[in-house]
């Protein structure tokens, strides 16, 4: 049987008794400096918040290189007014390159890098980004909101409604004002999702279902799908594209081919159509001219965006990847609008993956000056619907091209909850 042997040591002497008491009242007063204390003021503030931003750039059809930019300029201005709450915030930028395998990698790389969140970001491939993060704990904050894994992923925190709230939105703006309804969409797994949430809000308006055109994300020419949408939309019809970079394409082929068939209108959402391109287009003079457009926040002109703006300004001053028209960098805006405020309601604790979920979980109330609604995670926040678990901004705007302008058709934000709701 072991014998168990017991350690003597030294008694210390009167002054290092001394000396060691008054470490310990030192210590405890300033409850950092002396051993690691997680998630005290002290410590947490010596460290940057880092975060990552993803988009893809460069690639042959849906590019984004707006978001990553804004990302970087809005660190360059909290960073320049005293940081996140006393912290410097650190953004790491990542090309998804539109594929699974770059948006797995990106996503790896969050990982490796030990970021605490993805913040702000794009991709259409949320199957391959999303379960590298879950197993890692990093909570993916303000997604662009074009897959349908953003709104059922336990570590997702969306601030819109994304594809399935303006796509239900634009089948309820539509349906007041078309007999049919012809959609154009991307012949892609995100694409295939898009035509029941369009059924479902014409459905509303006691519509039919639109006849559903697939076209090639990266395609070129749209002739065929223009000549397909053209007949099936028909006299009093209306023709809406959502192909994201590539809509302008898409109008291109159908501006060539329209006279040879009735006059239909013409819609998209925010994303695929916004006020850059409409200037690029002619303005009042071009093709977009009385456009319907479902959006998710106010019209660019709105005064709402004007911190935004400022921001760019000072901070992206002749960087022309920064619009300020542009949904991703309007989404980005919001979604580090988000970061800020979770990371100040922290209350100079630990900045980490685990207690920003935890502040988000636990149901803190973001607002963001009126551009959506104040947001909120917390379960009986999320949406009654089945397929979109996770989404908890329902709202969206109806737009319209008017001389040259995107401006509202309907005065503040109409919801679509109970049609999201309805998908099935």
């Amino acid at each position: 049987m072991p014998v168990s042997r017991r350690t003597l040591l030294p008694r210390p002497s009167k002054s290092t008794a001394l000396t060691a008491a008054a470490l310990v009242v030192a210590c405890a007063s300033l409850t950092t400096g002396c051993g690691v204390i997680p998630g005290s003021t002290g410590e947490s503030r010596d460290e940057p918040v880092t975060v990552m931003t993803w988009a893809p750039e460069n690639t042959k059809a849906t590019n984004k290189p707006g978001i990553p930019a804004m990302a970087k300029a809005y660190a360059r201005w909290v960073n320049a007014h005293g940081g996140l709450d006393g912290r410097e915030l650190k953004v790491i930028t990542c090309n998804d390159h539109n594929d699974p395998v770059g948006a797995a990698d990106c996503a790896r790389e969050a990982v490796a890098k030990k970021v605490a969140a993805v913040v702000g970001s794009y991709s259409q491939h949320g199957q391959s980004f999303l379960s590298p993060l879950e197993v890692a704990g990093i909570p993916y904050i303000g997604g662009y909101g074009v897959t349908d894994e953003e709104f059922s992923s336990p570590l997702s925190y969306p601030v819109n409604g994304g594809e399935p709230a303006l796509m239900a939105g634009n089948g309820r703006q539509l349906a007041a004002r078309c007999e049919r309804v012809s959609l154009v969409r991307p012949d892609t797994i995100a694409g295939d999702a898009l035509p029941k949430l369009l059924d479902a809000g014409l459905a509303e308006g006691r519509r039919k279902p639109a006849a559903d055109i697939r076209a090639p994300e990266d395609g070129t020419d749209f002739t065929s799908q223009a000549e397909q949408a053209l007949t099936r939309a028909g006299t009093g019809g209306c023709v809406t594209a959502a192909l994201g970079a590539r809509t302008d394409t898409f109008y291109d082929s159908y501006r060539r081919t329209k006279d040879a068939y009735p006059t239909a209108k013409i819609s998209s959402v925010l994303g695929s159509v916004d006020q850059s391109l409409i200037d690029r287009t002619g303005g009042a003079e071009g093709p977009y001219e009385g456009a319907y457009v479902t959006g998710w926040y106010p019209a660019a002109s709105d005064p709402r965006w004007d911190e935004m703006r400022e921001v760019i300004r000072q901070q992206a001053f002749g960087d022309n990847r920064v619009d300020p028209a542009d949904a991703g960098v309007q989404t980005t805006w919001i979604a580090y609008t988000v970061l800020k405020q979770v990371v100040e309601s922290l209350d100079g604790d630990e900045v980490s993956s685990r207690s920003l979920r935890r502040a988000l979980d636990k149901g803190l109330q973001v607002k963001t000056g009126g551009l959506t609604p104040t947001l909120s995670w917390r379960f009986k926040d999320m949406l009654a619907a089945s397929d979109f678990p996770r989404l908890v901004n329902a709202d969206i705007t109806f737009q319209v091209v008017r001389d040259g302008r995107l401006v509202p058709a309907r005065k503040g934000f109409v919801n679509v909850s109970k049609t999201l709701e309805g998908v099935r």
